[in-house]
């Protein structure tokens, strides 16, 4: 049996265990192709070169607490298509709602989702931490069958702070009814997940697919999930940090 210090693992969604970038790709391409959106000539490669620009913009301003998630839905594709010169009526309200609804459907994971959770599931509570809106992120644990894992899911939008606001991570704790020496946070972001949760004292796991350069304090660095088997049957790794 595993065993560790650890009995909460708390766990972000998008870019840790859901493909963000992928779903996002392949339902942008559903969308520009239904929508005929290169009749103008523009392809798709400068449309979601264009669109990740001002919706990264966005969500920095929705983090900062500066807008509205109904208004950064719509005007990161009303921006889009002024940019491009699209010029069809109504599309950009047509098109948040098409993305929003499309989106959460798609199931791409990252290597070894499902086999690390259920590993992990037998002999810890798994939990969620994730910044996003609450009909997304559910959809998208049911559909990619992730919610049979965990035992609290918590979103910034139910707690009315976002990551790395020590609030959500707090919430978080008293929902799980755990403490914090008895936690850690596996997430991909360094300052939304690893630098929020170290701030209220968790352990943290950074998840570092692209392999990334960095200098800020971490317990751990995974390149791949399956590599928490091990860290969780043992408590130690091989490039702890």
């Amino acid at each position: 049996m595993c065993t560790s210090k650890y009995k909460h693992l708390f766990f972000d969604l998008d870019r840790t265990l859901w493909d963000f970038d992928k779903n996002s790709v392949e339902t942008l391409k559903d969308i520009f192709e239904k929508y005929n959106l290169n009749a103008g000539g523009v392809s798709f490669d400068s449309f979601i070169k264009i669109y990740n620009h001002h919706n990264h913009k966005l969500w920095d301003l929705y983090r900062q607490g500066k807008i509205e998630k109904d208004i950064l839905s719509i005007k990161r594709f009303t921006l889009t298509i002024n940019e491009l010169n699209i010029g069809k009526p109504n599309i950009a309200e047509q098109i948040s709602t098409e993305y929003i609804i499309v989106s959460p459907t798609k199931k791409v994971l990252f290597p070894n989702t499902h086999e690390s959770l259920s590993f992990l599931s037998k002999n810890y509570k798994l939990h969620i931490i994730t910044n996003g809106f609450n009909e997304v992120q559910y959809t998208k644990l049911e559909n990619a069958e992730l919610s049979q894992y965990f035992t609290e899911i918590i979103t910034s939008e139910q707690v009315g702070k976002l990551k790395p606001n020590s609030e959500i991570f707090e919430f978080a704790l008293q929902k799980a009814d755990a403490t914090p020496s008895e936690s850690i946070m596996i997430g991909d972001d360094l300052e939304v997940d690893i630098a929020g949760a170290d701030r209220i004292g968790m352990d943290t796991i950074f998840f570092n697919p692209e392999k990334i350069k960095f200098n800020q304090k971490v317990t751990y660095e995974i390149i791949d999930l399956i590599e928490l088997k091990e860290i969780f049957c043992t408590n130690t790794i091989s490039n702890p940090v």
